[in-house]
């Protein structure tokens, strides 16, 4: 037995207790989740218990909320992926020009990502978008306009601003930090040919931030499809379910209907949706890397 192979079985039992922890770390409320989807179980009943097999599941898919929620998660993750990657393109090209305080104007911008979601919410719900006493309503009121109760007259836009404002300083971060990986004497030289600023941009910077920007949409994509925070501490959902998303869904069947069986069904079907969406994501990745 060569001395390599010695350290690689080596490496290997070391960091087997590691791998089984994360495995039954995974698996076990996987498996939990899917057994308490073939049941019926009521939290207001607890003591009751019966197999059902794929009724909830079934229950779960023909419920008009379900369609609802699907389209809401996906007209929130599109709409965000837009304003995020249109914006953040057009900040990170900006704020990569060299200007007196750019290091403090960085900061600034990509501070709000470091803002709890929860946080985030509460700021837009009382100081930016109250209907009284909301920047938005003073702004409003200035200009002798009637403000705007933005979460009962246009919920859907309200969260999709907010989330937009929570996740536009991530793309900004990735894209900046690709933008000074150019190479300037590219640049430099297509300048001196007689190049503007907009053919730098068409012609070198939109290639160069190709990769990038497919790893900003697969990030965003995954965490944007749980979005749960903004909804809870804004709409709840409302009015009635238009700001209801997959997320919000299945926390409303478990923890307000009561309904644990048909929650973990939604769980299984979301979980199997985010991985299509994961694997989707992972081979356009893929593909580009590779190209």
């Amino acid at each position: 037995m060569t001395t390599h192979s010695y350290n690689s079985g080596i490496a290997r039992w070391l960091l087997m207790p590691s791998v089984v922890l994360l495995l039954i770390w995974m698996a076990v409320p996987l498996a939990m989740t899917i057994y308490y989807s073939t049941i019926d179980f009521n939290l207001l009943m607890p003591g009751f218990r019966s197999f059902v097999g794929f009724e909830n599941y079934q229950y779960f898919l023909t419920d008009p909320s379900f369609l609802t929620g699907l389209k809401n998660t996906f007209v929130l993750v599109f709409s965000v992926l837009a304003i995020t990657i249109g914006l953040g393109t057009l900040i990170a090209v900006l704020i990569d020009q060299p200007f007196y305080g750019r290091g403090i104007a960085r900061v600034l911008l990509i501070a709000p990502f470091f803002i709890m979601p929860t946080v985030n919410a509460l700021i837009w719900k009382n100081l930016i978008f109250h209907p009284v006493n909301g920047l938005s309503a003073w702004i409003v009121k200035v200009f002798g306009g009637t403000p705007v109760d933005w979460f009962a007259d246009a919920p859907m836009l309200a969260i999709i601003i907010i989330v937009s404002w929570q996740w536009l300083p991530f793309a900004i971060l990735i894209l900046m930090t690709a933008l000074q990986s150019m190479d300037q004497e590219q640049v430099e030289a297509a300048k001196l040919e007689g190049a503007g600023p907009v053919s730098v941009f068409r012609h070198i910077a939109i290639p160069h931030l190709t990769r990038p920007l497919i790893v900003v949409v697969m990030i965003e994509t995954i965490f944007l499809l749980t979005i749960f925070a903004e909804i809870f501490t804004t709409t709840g959902g409302g009015p009635g379910d238009s700001t209801t998303n997959l997320a919000y869904l299945i926390f409303a069947q478990a923890l307000l209907q009561f309904d644990v069986g048909m929650a973990s069904a939604g769980g299984i079907v979301a979980v199997i949706l985010a991985n299509i969406v994961a694997v989707v994501l992972i081979r356009v990745v893929g593909k580009t890397l590779a190209s």
